[in-house]
């Protein structure tokens, strides 16, 4: 195994010398050394060691070699040279190697001078070197001290020289501004005024300086002549622009009448001074906002430009409004409209000319707009004060707040808020006048309003108006009739057609004829006018004082005309009246948007009526002195107390309309069942009630007659009253709120005589001769009597009917079945 990794270890030596392929190619030098190691691993001697080795030899021959002895001198010294030489062979590397330490003692003692040597000479290099630098140094520093201050003599020069420059521009300044060549319009003399106000804020702003103060009251002289010049140009070019349109020429004189004519004299020659001022109102503008001189100058600019426009616009104005005036004498919403119309057209001019020139708005031009817009005000309103008329002052109201701020004033509120104020105070005034006319005209019209017979005339004019209707009706009917049959000649209508045609031209109008607006009450159709124009004329506030007082009066009206119809018609008639008219007047007063609630405060004077009923009870303790002082007392407890009452419109018609149901429900029960109520109350009134038997009034013979004569009542005018109702009312819902009471008080009341005949100790035999119809008949009679109310054109109730004109009732089966059962069981 050993031999086996010998051999392989060999191999794969030889492998670094292989001819083909070397792994471990060596150089001719490396193989060399190699075979040297290998010949003394052999012990055979190297070419060198060979040469050394004879040489040595050769010495050592000549070295051993024997003298020739002759004596033991000889002998003696020769053995001595022999030991000294074997000394001397000994000692031989020891000699040379002591002879290597002195050669290398004699060169460290050379190479140690040469380095003292070399220090002392770099210690004089270093010395010289540093004497060198600091002399280079201090030169350097110098010349940097030198340069500094050449640098900051030289910048104390240009500041010196740059404050003078403010010092020394004060004669070239003044002899620029005094040459006849400058022109204000032009850029040089706004680059001498930018040179000048510099100077005055290098003035003010180093203060300190010596004679600085001088220099800026200099300065300010400049700035004052050169203001001076500005103010002495821009007046005279608006002086001759005003002598332009004021002093026309003749040939221009007749053309003053063309509006295209006046527009270019009054503001075309002022536009043309715009090249010429434009560019030196622009520079003072800008100055104006952090130079107070500037800002003044603007002021004064400006105040020039709105008096010379007051000069040339003002009476013209003034003239078109009295011209204005003068056309319309009476109609004074067109005179308003122009008028208005004119002074926007001249306020939008005028403030178009004024932005031409100006950038920045200023009180001088509102001031003169404002002259120009009071004219509107002093010329309407001695016409305002003096109108009577409800819709004149409506519409004008109407015209103020919506045409003229809403539309004109509201769209562009900066040119036309002159106008926008005038018109405010003549809203103003148009609306306080509107107010007093209002309470007068709610007050003569109808609260103190005296109705005509026509007025009154109820249910006629009803009876007028629905027979008017359908006659209207039939002839459409006919009308439509005709053209169908046109249109179908060729085929016959069948008798189905022609019963819906004649159904159709029989039906009743829908409405009731007191729906109608032209059949409202006046005193209704006034107030509702007069709140539907006040509404969108007055503040929401004022409107709402305004229409509480008028539903308040307009109640007032109704329940006077109502009594009126009730003295001269029936209670009836009168009380439907009423109720049409407080529904129509609750629901015309529903779409305004407002509250009809007002605060009203009151005194009340009660504490003071019994604090002087206690003063009197105690007339010895008035001058008394301790605390029961009866003068002390009253004074304390008999101030009026402050009360605040919410009077609120909608609830006082609803409680109005409350009570007016509440009488018609009673007087129609009373209509109804008259007999049977005053029955009622007569056995109510009576005590003890088992003793109403015996009583006179309270027989069954009496009870009968009693009970007949509601029948016979229920039967003559709940037909009327139902028509009434449907003539005044027309709504099935509200007649059936008012009618359900009524039917329940009629029942209730027959009830009441059931439940006395049955408690009261009477005999059946008494109830039979009574005949007192039980709850279910009596509703069932109602109920018969109800349907041949609308099966027959029954007249209303008062009214009466025309022997020619009555017609028997068409009962259906069922209905006559119910009524002779009704009927047959109340006559047993």
């Amino acid at each position: 195994m050993d031999n086996m990794s010998l051999k392989e270890i060999q191999s794969r030596l030889l492998l670094w010398e292989s001819p083909t392929n070397p792994q471990a190619p060596l150089t001719s030098s490396q193989r060399e050394a190699i075979l040297d190691l290998e010949a003394l691993l052999l012990g055979e001697p190297t070419e060198v060691e060979d040469d050394n080795v004879q040489a040595s030899a050769a010495e050592d021959v000549d070295k051993n070699a024997v003298p020739p002895v002759d004596t033991t001198y000889d002998f003696l010294e020769w053995y001595e040279r022999l030991c000294e030489s074997n000394v001397e062979e000994a000692d031989a590397p020891y000699k040379a190697y002591y002879k290597q330490l002195e050669d290398r003692r004699h060169e460290c003692v050379a190479i140690n001078n040469q380095i003292g040597a070399t220090m002392s000479d770099l210690e004089k290099l270093s010395d010289e070197y540093n004497l060198v630098s600091d002399k280079t140094n201090a030169l350097h520093t110098m010349s940097e001290q030198l340069l500094a201050d050449q640098n900051k003599l030289s910048s104390i020069g240009d500041d010196i020289r740059h404050r003078l420059h403010y010092f020394t521009q004060v004669e070239h300044l003044s002899q620029r501004l005094s040459s006849t060549t400058m022109s204000v319009n032009s850029e040089a003399f706004f680059n001498l005024l930018a040179k000048i106000d510099e100077c005055l804020d290098y003035m003010r702003t180093n203060s300190t300086f010596k004679e600085s103060h001088t220099y800026l009251v200099k300065y300010r002289h400049l700035q004052s002549r050169a203001i001076s010049l500005i103010r002495s140009y821009v007046t005279h070019v608006l002086d001759h622009a005003t002598e332009q349109v004021l002093s026309p020429k003749d040939e221009d004189a007749s053309e003053q009448e063309n509006m295209d004519t006046a527009y270019a004299v009054y503001f075309g020659k002022f536009q043309a001074t715009v090249p010429k001022l434009k560019m030196v109102i622009e520079e003072i503008e800008a100055r104006a906002e952090n130079t107070p001189e500037y800002a003044s100058l603007l002021s004064d600019i400006q105040h020039e430009y709105a008096n010379r426009r007051a000069r040339v616009a003002g009476a013209p104005t003034a003239a078109a409004l009295a011209a204005a005036a003068t056309r319309h004498p009476r109609d004074h919403c067109t005179l308003l409209r122009s008028a208005c119309s004119l002074l926007a057209h001249a306020s939008s001019d005028e403030c178009a000319l004024y932005s031409r020139l100006f950038c920045r708005s200023c009180p001088a031009i509102q001031e003169y707009l404002q002259s120009l817009c009071n004219g509107l005000y002093e010329t309407l309103r001695p016409h305002i004060i003096h109108i009577n008329h409800l819709e004149t002052l409506a519409e004008l109201c109407v015209i103020l707040r919506v045409e003229v701020l809403e539309e004109q004033v509201a769209n562009d509120p900066e040119t036309l808020a002159a106008l926008g104020a005038c018109a405010r105070a003549l809203l103003q005034d148009a609306q306080e006048r509107l107010v007093f006319r209002a309470h007068v005209h709610l007050r003569s019209d109808v609260l103190l309003y005296r109705p005509a017979p026509p007025d009154l005339q109820y249910p006629g004019k009803l009876l007028m108006m629905e027979q008017i209707a359908l006659s209207i009706q039939q002839e459409q009917s006919l009308k439509r009739s005709d053209s169908r049959n046109s249109m179908v000649s060729d085929i016959s209508a069948t008798s189905q057609e022609v019963a819906n045609i004649h159904a159709e031209a029989q039906r009743r109008p829908a409405g009731s004829p007191a729906d109608l607006h032209g059949m409202w009450y006046p005193g209704v159709r006034r107030t509702l006018a007069a709140l539907s124009r006040l509404y969108r004329c007055l503040e929401k506030k004022v409107f709402q004082g305004l229409a509480q007082e008028a539903i308040s009066l307009c109640v007032q009206s109704l329940d006077s005309a109502c009594k009126q119809i009730c003295a001269t018609q029936t209670n009836i008639d009168g009380e439907l009246f009423q109720i049409k008219h407080l529904l129509i007047l609750r629901e015309q007063i529903a779409p305004f948007q407002v509250d009809f609630v007002i605060k009203e405060t009151t005194l009340d004077f009660s504490n003071m009526k019994n604090a002087a009923y206690g003063l009197l009870q105690r007339p010895k303790q008035i001058f008394s002195l301790n605390s029961n002082n009866a003068l002390l007392e009253f004074l304390l407890e008999g101030t009026p107390m402050v009360k605040e009452h919410l009077l609120d419109s909608r609830k006082e018609v609803d409680r109005q309309l409350k009570g007016c149901c509440e009488m018609f429900i009673r007087h129609a029960t009373e209509v109804l069942a008259g007999p049977l109520l005053t029955f009622v109350e007569k056995v109510q009134a009576f005590t003890p009630a088992d003793q109403i038997r015996t009583q006179p009034w309270a027989s069954p013979e009496e009870m009968a007659v009693v009970v007949k004569e509601a029948q016979r009542l229920i039967k003559a005018h709940l037909a009327s009253l139902q028509r009434s109702m449907q003539l005044y009312l027309a709504n099935k819902e509200t007649e059936f709120i008012l009618f359900r009471p009524i039917r329940n008080n009629v029942v209730g009341y027959f009830v009441q005589i059931e439940q006395l005949l049955t408690n009261g100790g009477y005999s059946y035999e008494d109830a039979l001769l009574v005949a007192c119809p039980t709850h279910e008949q009596i509703s069932v009679f109602i109920s018969s009597a109800s349907l041949i109310s609308h099966n027959e054109p029954v007249l209303p109730y008062g009214t009466k009917r025309k022997t020619s004109t009555v017609r028997k009732p068409s009962v259906t089966s069922v209905q006559e079945k119910e009524l002779s059962e009704a009927t047959g069981t109340m006559n047993v």
